[in-house]
């Protein structure tokens, strides 16, 4: 066995591990209500770890089980927190991978994320919060311009800029997570 090859054991470890973090971070913040961001984030982070060895299969398997697992231990209950992470957040570490794997053009692959990205923001709009904002932290003038029409306007200026930086510090984690699964395995 060469030097930069792993037994297929070793990739199924490092899947399921990070499946099982992700799912259960997911689950356990959606179900808290308050922890949704945190179980996105641990999720996020946890599958990239099969992607630290170019796992590409086994990162993929991942996110679907984590998808998976996630609604069956009761992210059901509250379905709709959950399609933007499978949506784009669960799956955005993969193409980032593939993206460097396959030397695609930096600029033309944030274009097509940002876009994703936008997309992901407007179909959680509707499906979160039912096409319609309200609340108490801004004055209902600022949710009545918003409901409007403008928010698309923002989605696709702040939302892409909002992008860039997250895109940025999703980089630099998996860099992060590459040293931390290179150092677990020496």
């Amino acid at each position: 066995m060469g030097k930069n090859k792993h037994s297929k054991s070793f990739e199924i470890a490092l899947s399921g591990i990070s499946c099982a973090i992700a799912a259960g971070a997911l689950a356990m913040g959606i179900l808290s209500g308050y922890l949704v961001a945190t179980g996105y984030f641990i999720g996020i982070i946890a599958l990239m770890i099969p992607l630290s060895k170019q796992f590409y299969k086994g990162g993929a398997l991942a996110y679907l089980g984590t998808v998976i697992l996630a609604v069956v231990l009761g992210a059901s209950i509250r379905f709709w927190d959950l399609v933007p992470f499978a949506m784009f957040f669960g799956v955005h570490p993969l193409i980032n991978s593939l993206q460097i794997r396959f030397k695609i053009n930096k600029w033309l692959a944030f274009i097509v994320k940002a876009l994703w990205f936008d997309g992901t923001l407007i179909a959680a709009y509707f499906l979160v919060f039912g096409g319609e904002l309200y609340g108490t932290i801004l004055p209902q003038a600022v949710y009545d311009v918003l409901n409007s029409g403008y928010l698309y306007l923002i989605i696709f200026t702040l939302g892409t800029a909002a992008f860039y930086l997250y895109d940025y510090l999703i980089f630099k984690c998996q860099i992060a997570v590459n040293l931390l699964v290179l150092r677990i395995h020496k």
